[in-house]
This record gives structure tokens, sequence and C-alpha cells, in this order.
């Protein structure tokens, strides 16, 4: 009988992390405590809120407990604190590299504006970097329930920080709303400024925002982008582009978009070739971090080691990562498997 090993040894790389739902739900009650916000009952109970955002009403009450959440971010030092834990928790996961996605306009009010907001987060990784380890980098990601204006503003933003951490460009929120079309020109910024392109996609929705990704965004990667198991063509497509999907399956559950783990597509994607890197999105709200998404594919979906370690390298793959440091990474792979 094969040994099982332990997958929060196993070295990956964590590509769908959200800001303010990486934080901990102690140091979340902690801040709270601290600027006398009441928050909603949801995020005080020691359990995961029940949540279900497959309808409008659902995907309301998931983005006001998030909203109570980042409203207990304040000050620089509440900034720093989430990096660093959120840092500290990648790794106890077994995760080399983190790329942490935000949008600064959601901290800007507190934070003195736009640019001084993005400069707090992106001091706060310097920070985390140096006092853990780890290797980290951002993902700068606008809000389609804006306008598109505002997204081409951030996209421009991203680009002149990109020599201070900013790897990717991001498009989150419902993705019910605001067409993928109407992001191109802010896409298209983010690429000539030499920023991946990875939009959320295939979540709420079916393949076609999957395609739209694509085809308007020219995505090299897709936050979430599961439901293109519902289409064949689209999966082929992806396998042949190399274009890795960011599953986040104990989200998928929490959300509503499968009723079960065992119903997260996992295994048709990989059987497909789409590469995949699994994440946790938001482990506050969802209550599980990086590791236990490997090991919902190994309970539900019967993901031998070697194919937990592919699912690795696979993430490492598709990291932003310099060379050096995916190279440690993957041999760090193959050193688990063999052990």
């Amino acid at each position: 009988m094969e040994r099982v090993r332990d997958v929060s040894e196993l070295p990956k790389a964590h590509l769908h992390l959200h800001f303010t739902g990486s934080m901990r739900s102690t140091t979340l009650l902690e801040l709270a405590d601290k600027y006398g916000v009441r928050l909603p009952d949801a995020l005080t109970s020691g359990e995961p809120p029940k949540l279900r955002a497959t309808d409008e009403r659902g995907w309301f009450r998931f983005q006001r407990l998030y909203d109570a959440a980042r409203s207990c971010l304040r000050e620089p030092e509440d900034i720093q604190r989430l990096v660093r834990e959120a840092a500290e928790e990648d790794i106890k996961d077994g995760s080399g590299w983190l790329e942490i996605q935000v949008d600064p306009t959601s901290y800007a009010p507190r934070l003195g504006g736009l640019i001084p907001a993005l400069e707090v987060i992106l001091d706060a990784v310097d920070s985390a970097v140096r006092d853990t380890g780890l290797g980290m980098r951002v993902l700068v990601a606008a809000n389609r329930m804006k306008h598109p204006l505002d997204a081409r503003t951030l996209a421009r933003l991203a680009v002149r920080y990109a020599d201070r951490g900013i790897v990717g460009f991001g498009l989150s929120n419902d993705e019910r709303r605001g067409m993928a079309r109407d992001f191109d020109r802010a896409f298209a910024i983010a690429r000539e400024g030499g920023l991946l392109a990875a939009p959320h996609g295939g979540e709420l929705t079916g393949p076609a925002s999957v395609r739209d990704c694509l085809d308007d965004l020219h995505a090299s990667r897709i936050g979430h982008g599961v439901r293109a198991a519902e289409d064949p063509r689209l999966l082929k497509r992806l396998a042949d582009r190399g274009v890795t999907c960011e599953v986040c399956p104990a989200s998928n559950v929490a959300l509503g978009v499968y009723e079960k783990a065992a119903d997260v597509p996992l295994r048709t994607l990989f059987e497909a070739g789409v590469p995949m890197a699994l994440g946790a999105d938001d482990p506050l709200l969802f209550g599980s971090r990086l590791a236990a998404q490997y090991e919902i594919a190994r309970r539900h979906h019967a993901f031998t080691d070697a194919e937990l370690a592919e699912l690795a390298r696979q993430s490492i793959r598709a990291s932003a990562a310099p060379e050096a440091d995916r190279a440690k990474l993957l041999a760090g792979v193959d050193d688990w498997l063999t052990s």
C-alpha cells in the first residue's frame, strides 16, 4: 500500500488568494474590537458562514460579509499584519510562492488615496518576504462592477509599479455583471506593460465566460475556470494553449457552484490536460487554506501522490516566480515524491 505523504510538506505555488479574504478569523475579531466595528454574526461564530452565491441575493450577502471584514483594515500596521500572517499560513501549507490579489481602490479611502494604499500594500509584501522568506508578489485586480475606465487607471498604476513586485492584472467580482470585452483596453495596457492577464471566469457563469476571457482579454490564467468542464472543445483549447485554471474547490462548494466537493470537476480538467493551480480564494469566509485544497483532490477525487505532485508542478510553472525559484520548488516536489 502506497504511503500517504503530508500535502502540507508538498512544495507548491499559491496563485489565487484574495487580500482581505486571506485574513485569520482571530485577527479579524481583534481588529474589529480595536476599531469598535460590529461584525455580522456570520463572522463571529467561529465557523465559516453559510453562503450560496448562485443568485444575486446570495452574492450580495457574500460581498457584504467581505466588505465588513475589509472595514477593519484601517492603518498601515493592519495591512502589514494581514500580509505577514498570510505568508505564515502559506508557509505552513507548503507554499513557496504566493501571488496575492488586491484591488487597492478598496483600501484607498482609509490609507490616504489610491497610490498611498498601493504603496502600503507593496511595502507590506516586501516586509513579509524579508521576515518569512516566502516568495511573494502582487496581482492587482479591477472590479467588474465598476466602470471600465477605473480598470484602465488600475492597469496603468499596476504597470507603473511592476518593478515593485506587481506581476499580474485581474478582474474580479460577480462575472454575471459587466462583459469581459468592456475591460479589453485595461488588459491590453497591462499586457503591454509586461503583466500576466488573470481574470476571473467560469465560476458563477458557464463556459462562455471562460471563452470571453480568452478571446477578449487574452488571459494566460483563468481565475476559477471550472465551468469549462462543461465544454470539451473549450477544455481542449485551454489544454492546447497551456492556460492555467486557478481552481478553488472549497470556495466552489461554499458558494454553491457545486453541491459537494466530489462534484468539482478536478478530474475532468486534469485528464483533459488543462493545467491547474489549486487555490484557497478567501479562507476567512470559506474556512480552509491551501493544503486543504490538495486534500480535497486526494479524498474526493482519488488523486494519487504522483498526481498531487503534478498539480503542484502545474501551479509552480504557471506562477510568475523567477526561474531559479521555480527550479528550486520543482526539485522540492520531486524530493517530496521520492521521500
